[in-house]
């Protein structure tokens, strides 16, 4: 009678140390990403407004630019744990080969793009005279390194698939570092003004790029894996991503819509909206790391054919994100007398923000459970359920978000659209996941 409490036990232990393993050196990871944002605002905010208007517009461009293909690391984390489940660490260094390659055939085609139209996508975005040339500056300089950025995707997603989370910290933290000391050195040590912020930028990301790609050809070398790009390789890469990039898209759409919104609310809505966005994607950020371990677990798992595994460790992790949910919710309901005055002292930003953030630290077990389900069908490679998913929540969020400002709420209101969304996308992974057709085993979905 004690012994199945006992096996249950031991395997909730070794869910926990797999998932504590994985998501905590990923969450440094994604948290190190947006610092280099945040780096290069600080150093170049001193040269003046206008060139830090120019890196603002910019930066949201090449954000933008890269948030889009980020497939090229989900992707590669789902084909390369089925691989090392199945025990073929040879294709699986292969795999993630083919989407490297891909990473780079992508970078080349986004430089071509960028570079010839990037005064007309700055005017594009509404920048000013002023401001235009530092922001075409930047971006032409800075699109050079696009290569380099999703190179860092596609082998982060390769180390992911491999059961390792803490290199990507590593690198993305030498990487934050690196960012940092060559922007003060290019910007003001050799006079470059913003030139020298996106140089530096491009340099740290080539830095980040050759560290990851020494990894994986180290890795490819051990096991006998080719080097040699394969067109049937990348081209299965890129027809894994596809659906992928239309779940990415349709999220942005979402928070675009959601944007738009707030802006025809007024200037106290649309700054406060800024405010609960900025905490609700830095809470994203701690969900998001259960989701990769979930990725590289759940893919894992299923390639070794034990499809028991997958269903429990898929049940475990959803506990996890209820748990990491609440707690996140608990933080946000507790801080906000504190987090309020980090942004604004105005008296009517504040009471617009403050309604909107109870519904996010309400809705946080809602994003826990989501973010872990989407991280497990990510994992079983369950992209166009995904796809239709989001596309199917994009249809339901976006009158909902457009009829805020014709009958009334505000701020409040588009932020119950946003927990609507949430609830929308639990709903439809909840039922994709309960049905079980997910659970596909073999080194191939």
């Amino acid at each position: 009678m004690t012994q199945a409490p006992a096996r249950t036990r031991t395997a909730r232990r070794r869910h926990d140390r797999e998932i504590v393993a994985l998501a905590v050196p990923a969450f440094g990871a994604l948290v190190a990403e947006p610092l280099f944002v945040m780096a290069d605002s600080a150093i170049v905010g001193h040269l003046g407004t206008a060139q830090l208007a120019g890196l603002g517009i910019a930066s949201a461009l090449l954000t933008t630019a890269v948030s889009v293909f980020v497939f090229l690391a989900y992707a590669t984390t789902a084909a390369v744990s089925r691989r090392v489940g199945a025990g073929d660490l040879q294709a699986a260094i292969r795999q993630g080969m083919d989407g490297i390659w891909l990473a780079l055939l992508l970078g080349a085609a986004v430089i071509a793009v960028v570079l010839p139209t990037a005064p007309s996508l700055v005017e594009l975005f509404g920048a000013s005279e002023t401001a235009a040339p530092y922001a075409t500056t930047y971006l032409r300089i800075s699109s050079l390194g696009i290569p380099a950025m999703l190179v860092v995707l596609a082998s982060t997603g390769v180390l992911r698939g491999l059961q390792n989370t803490r290199t990507p910290l590593y690198v993305a933290v030498a990487g934050f570092i690196a960012n940092a000391v060559l922007n003060v050195v290019l910007v003001y040590g050799a006079g470059l003004g913003i030139a020298g912020s996106a140089w530096g930028t491009v340099i740290a990301q080539f830095g980040m790029a050759a560290v990851y790609l020494w990894v994986v050809i180290r890795g490819a070398r051990r096991h006998g894996a080719s080097l040699r790009p394969d067109l049937a390789g990348i081209r299965s890469s890129a027809q894994a991503g596809v659906p992928l990039l239309v779940r990415t898209l349709s999220l942005r759409a979402i928070l675009m819509i959601a944007t738009a919104v707030a802006a025809r609310l007024g200037d106290a809505d649309i700054a406060a909206h800024q405010i609960v966005l900025s905490l609700w994607s830095l809470l994203a950020f701690a969900l998001d790391a259960i989701a990769i371990a979930g990725q590289a677990i759940i893919g894992r798992y299923l390639g070794a054919g034990d499809a028991q595994g997958a269903r429990d460790a898929c049940r475990r992790m959803v506990e996890w994100g209820v748990a990491v949910g609440i707690v996140l919710g608990l933080l946000v309901v507790l801080s906000r007398p504190v987090f309020l005055p980090l942004f604004t002292g105005d008296s009517m930003v504040k009471d617009a923000a403050l309604p909107a953030l109870v519904i996010v630290a309400v809705a946080q077990p809602v994003c826990g459970v989501v973010y872990v389900l989407d991280g497990v069908l990510m994992g079983a490679g369950d992209g166009p359920y995904l796809a239709w998913a989001m596309l199917l929540t994009l249809a339901v969020f976006t009158p909902a978000a457009l009829l805020v400002p014709t009958l009334g709420g505000g701020l409040t209101a588009l932020w119950a659209a946003m927990t609507l969304m949430m609830a929308m996308r639990l709903v439809t992974l909840w039922l994709r996941t309960r049905s079980g057709r997910w659970v596909v085993t073999g080194a191939t979905r």
